[in-house]
């Protein structure tokens, strides 16, 4: 239930040893906490994924 794109997000954008966003930081140099807004969206979107799948509705 993972497309391409969430997998990419989520390859790249892991917790560096300092709590910062490792991706944020490699792609925009950007000093982001983790888990970065982009995290948020992936594990959101799959969360309502599943849910909706649970119930029945399209996924």
């Amino acid at each position: 239930m993972i497309n391409e794109a969430e997998r990419q997000i989520l390859v790249v954008h892991l917790p560096g040893k300092d709590g910062l966003c490792a991706g944020c930081r490699a792609w925009w140099s950007r000093l982001t906490p983790y888990p970065c807004w982009q995290v948020d969206w992936v594990t959101t979107r799959q969360a309502r994924s599943l849910t909706a799948a649970l119930l029945g509705g399209r996924a």
